[in-house]
């Protein structure tokens, strides 16, 4: 019997989980959204992914992103790893020589940067959606184009549009604006693409020194305008993994192989908790926590955009 490694991550917008042989070798994989529900989610990643071969056995899993105290205590996993962690060594397994992974997922952004495989500086956004897969997905729908078909679209661009990189709204009002005063559709969505690249290295990479090699992750990093964007903006080179909106997952279920084997039933029905909301009212956001609990104890939380929100779960 063959050993397999789960690696799942649960994010706020998007599910992501993978199947791992013991050399790191993807067996199977999915990625789906979240829809505000992780439990149902995860449900539909695993009835995806544990199609495998009978000749494996899952004898490790991990789980990482928001929901990951919550997935973790369900699944019984033997690792529950921070995105930043389960992203630094997802990537650099794949790219050895990695200083400066750029991510960009669909509601928040983050930078990590390695020197020799050992994370040195990171930073998060959560805050603001101007940079983020939510931001492009709700522009593309005002402009009637599939976000899926963006890239292309913006590499025909001659001239891009000065759209304001950064918040949202000033964002949205220049879109509008620049559609009013008739450019080219592929002006806009390339300088949507500029903005989004410009908003991260304005805020989420302020006063980081960006190094090379870069990777890019996440869904955005799909998105070839949005690539092209920092490589002009950066004048470096800009890489892209085949798996990278899998990363997380992959770090997490790599980082399963370390710790003792387990047997795993992955039988989620079972499983009874109880959830309640608050506000958190500490500050302007007045975040809608989640709070999950099994046994009357808290498990996990989610909801909170900065770290005064976060539920410290023991």
């Amino acid at each position: 019997m063959k050993k397999a490694y789960l690696g799942v991550d649960i994010g706020s917008i998007s599910t992501k989980g993978v199947v791992i042989d013991s050399n790191n070798k993807i067996i199977s994989s999915c990625y789906l959204w979240t829809e505000g529900n992780p439990i149902k989610a995860v449900k539909k990643v695993l009835d995806k992914i544990l199609d495998i071969d009978e000749e494996y056995k899952i004898v490790g899993v991990g789980t990482t992103g928001s929901a990951r105290k919550l997935i973790g205590s369900i699944l019984n996993a033997s690792v529950i790893k921070n995105e930043i962690t389960a992203h630094a060594i997802g990537t650099s397994t794949y790219e050895k020589n990695v200083r400066t992974i750029i991510e960009i997922g669909g509601q928040d952004s983050k930078i990590i940067l390695l020197d020799d495989g050992i994370v040195t500086d990171y930073a998060m956004n959560t805050l603001c959606a101007a940079g983020t897969g939510s931001f492009l997905s709700s522009q593309a729908n005002r402009l009637g184009v599939n976000v899926e078909d963006f890239g292309n679209i913006a590499l025909k661009s001659k001239k891009p549009a000065l759209l304001a990189a950064r918040c949202t709204v000033f964002a949205e009002s220049d879109l509008v604006h620049k559609a009013q005063i008739g450019y080219k559709k592929e002006d806009i969505i390339a300088g949507l693409c500029n903005s989004v690249a410009l908003n991260y290295l304005n805020n989420v990479a302020k006063g980081k020194k960006i190094n090379e090699p870069i990777v890019f992750q996440g869904g955005v990093s799909k998105n070839i305008g949005v690539k092209k964007a920092f490589e002009n903006i950066l004048k470096k080179e800009v890489k892209t993994l085949d798996n990278g909106h899998l990363m997380g997952a992959l770090g997490v279920a790599i980082l399963s192989k370390r710790e003792q084997e387990k047997d795993y039933n992955f039988d989620l029905n079972n499983f009874n908790f109880e959830t309640s909301s608050a506000n958190c009212n500490r500050c302007p956001n007045n975040c809608e926590i989640i709070m999950v609990k099994k046994d009357k104890k808290m498990i996990d939380s989610w909801g909170n955009r900065c770290e005064k929100g976060e539920i410290k779960v023991r």
